[in-house]
């Protein structure tokens, strides 16, 4: 695919750049007057709480303790609380305005500012992918996920009270832009990091992650901090990425990482659109708006509301969660902008269902997607819903179809496994029946050191004997129960088996001669994926594997499985619901999967059902209890289905 210049051919046209100014600071007392009453409310309410929780204690064994054991957590559940308690202190004094939050303000402010870095331990790397620094090193610094949330945040937090900092003392700012410059500025403008993009790697959600934080940053600091020519530096610069991000996409707009990461990769992008449309139109030429209605970039705003099941459920694949968290005002920001209907409805929607609580966002660390979500809040509240209804879509670049009709939610994936964050589940599905969920994709467990190394694959959740496809065993035949039996016991054993066939990671191992049909009509028709996935493990004793995965609009879901080899296997099922088994009078196996709804399985043998508790904390977002696998035994040479009801 040749490289895409979206957003350079309208950077090219632009000769200088304003600052960024179309959120007020603490003095435009109107405009934050003018917020919901019920909303100002809370925001002072959650600003009390925060001043009553005490700052944490970052320390260097706990940037440390990544290297030595790989946990990240004991680091980030000291850093991030700070950012939060901070964006809650500044929102209640923005809006109250008596000064009650400001101490508290000044000292989150100045913990963040002396910390000696702002990278995560995971990131310390020089190089994509590299070893991580045990230490940070304060004479390099590096511009990862965090490094650039925390600049947005600390840039963010001084513009909005500057004219409160400046009554105290002129040297606040002077720290905030020191440390800018340091830690931001410097680096971006004289250093190469890898999600800037050069035409030679892959990019994700990095790309637009880090160049959104970077303008807030540049972006925000008073006119003379910089030249004319150095913002349209930052400007040019970001452009260049954000094509190079764009690459990455098909024109269908799927995204690879799924739901979970659109807020990181879709709204991202979306932001620093609006960041360098706002530093542009401000010279009031206009223009560079027009960005938004690049079909592109509104197939890629759209992508959510296709993923969408019921309420807080998504389709998820790869490190995506089933439940990635609601929707927010920058989803109705970019609807507005690339003037799609459906998706400011949607995220209107999703708002306003929210508990008042939830709509102040406070697990969220970057303190520009608070200012966004309270100004857009009466426009969300006063939206007039319309009605749409999703239609079944394919998405040819990543391989992922996704059916309804009045019942059902159907995902099946094509593609191949060398998606970011990627699973090996190349043929995987998952069902959702009457919006709960049927046939389930676990999604991901807490990251440590081994989720992005060479060890990955040891992991369960990763592996595609934990997905929705087949798994093969070269026993001999009198010891296939047994191997059967222990089979997922210990997942890392399993990797390094050689008797056990799963499928692999990589570009190459994929789907092959893939069809997908859809059918609009929501009450009758079929809409259907068929595909090879042979391919997918590199087994000489796997022939060949069709599996044709089917809507039946209106009455139920097939998948039926058409196996050419040599060696005999198991068929998974992951199922949130206690399944349980019995036989039918015609042979056919009848799983019951809770009181939810059934499977029925013909040209198949015996079937096991093991069970897995849920204890990892991000898991339990989506899975308050265990999940249960059922092993449907498959013969070589063999044909079965499996009817969904």
């Amino acid at each position: 695919m040749s490289h895409r210049t979206i957003v350079e051919d309208y950077a090219e046209k632009i000769k200088q750049v304003g600052t960024y100014n179309r959120y007020p600071d603490i003095s435009n007392r109107k405009m934050w007057e003018a917020l919901p009453g019920e909303l100002k409310k809370q925001l002072i309410a959650e600003g009390e709480r925060a001043l009553k929780k005490p700052w944490t204690q970052l320390l260097i064994t706990d940037f440390m303790e990544f290297s030595k054991s790989g946990n990240r957590v004991r680091f980030e559940d000291k850093y991030f609380p700070r950012r939060r308690k901070l964006n809650s202190l500044v929102m209640a004094e923005c809006v109250e305005n008596k000064g009650r939050f400001t101490d508290a303000i000044l000292e989150g402010l100045y913990l963040i500012l002396e910390e000696t870095t702002w990278c995560l331990p995971p990131h310390t790397s020089y190089v994509r992918d590299g070893k991580q620094e045990n230490m940070p090193d304060v004479t390099r610094p590096i511009i990862d996920l965090f490094d650039g949330e925390s600049g947005a945040e600390v840039a963010f937090c001084e513009y909005l009270l500057r004219p409160v900092f400046q009554k105290i003392s002129p040297y606040i700012s002077t720290y905030v832009n020191e440390r800018l410059k340091e830690r931001i500025f410097t680096p971006y403008l004289t250093q190469h990091f890898w999600w800037m993009g050069n035409g030679r790697e892959p990019m994700c959600n990095w790309t637009p992650w880090c160049t959104q934080n970077v303008l807030i940053c540049a972006f925000t600091r008073e006119k003379d901090f910089f030249t004319e020519s150095e913002r349209l530096e930052f400007f040019r610069k970001a452009a260049a990425s954000l094509d190079y991000f764009l690459d990455e996409y098909g024109e269908d707009g799927g995204c690879d990482e799924g739901a979970q990461y659109y807020s990181h990769a879709a709204l991202c992008l979306f932001d620093s659109l609006e960041l360098m449309n706002g530093v542009y139109s401000e010279q009031g030429k206009g223009g560079f708006d027009q960005v938004f209605r690049e079909k592109l970039i509104k197939n890629i705003a759209e992508y959510i509301v296709k993923m969408h099941v019921a309420k807080d459920y998504y389709i998820n694949f790869a490190d995506c969660s089933a439940k990635p968290g609601r929707r927010t005002a920058r989803e109705f920001l970019f609807g507005k902008a690339v003037g799609s209907d459906v998706l400011s409805e949607f995220a209107a929607q999703d708002v306003m269902d929210a508990p008042v609580k939830d709509r102040l966002i406070t697990d969220e660390i970057n303190l520009f997607y608070h200012v966004q979500q309270a100004f857009a809040m009466k426009d969300i509240l006063a939206w007039k819903p319309k009605g749409f209804i999703p239609e079944d879509s394919y998405f040819a670049s990543v391989g992922l179809m996704v059916a309804r009709d009045k019942t059902y939610t159907l995902a099946a994936k094509a593609g191949d496994n060398a998606d970011s964050h990627n699973h090996n589940d190349v043929g995987s599905f998952t069902i959702y029946k009457k919006g709960k969920p049927l046939i389930i994709d676990l999604g991901v467990g807490t990251y440590t050191a081994r989720t992005f190394s060479d060890r990955r694959y040891e992991l369960w959740t990763m592996q595609s004997q934990f997905h929705n496809l087949p798994t093969f065993i070269d026993v001999k035949k009198d010891q296939l129960d047994a191997a059967i039996a222990v089979l997922g016991k210990d997942s890392a054993a399993d990797y390094a088996n050689k008797n056990i066939i799963m499928e692999k990671d990589g570009e190459n191992y994929a789907a092959s001669q893939v069809t997908c049909l859809l059918c609009q009509n929501a009450n009758e028709g079929i809409s259907s994926l068929k595909m090879g996935i042979a391919g997918a493990y590199d087994s000489k004793q796997v022939k060949s594997y069709v599996r044709t995965i089917s809507l039946n609009k209106g009455r139920n879901i097939t998948v039926a499985d058409e196996y050419n080899g040599t060696i005999a296997g198991v068929m998974s099922l992951m199922v949130y619901e206690k399944p349980e088994i019995s036989r039918n009078p015609d042979g056919s196996i009848r799983i019951s999967i809770g009181k939810l709804g059934t499977c029925t399985v013909n040209g198949a043998q015996d079937v096991l059902v093991q069970e897995y508790p849920i204890t990892d904390k991000r898991l339990k977002l989506a899975w308050k209890h265990e999940v249960y696998r059922i092993f449907i035994q498959i013969k070589p040479d063999s044909h079965f289905t499996m009817i969904f009801e």
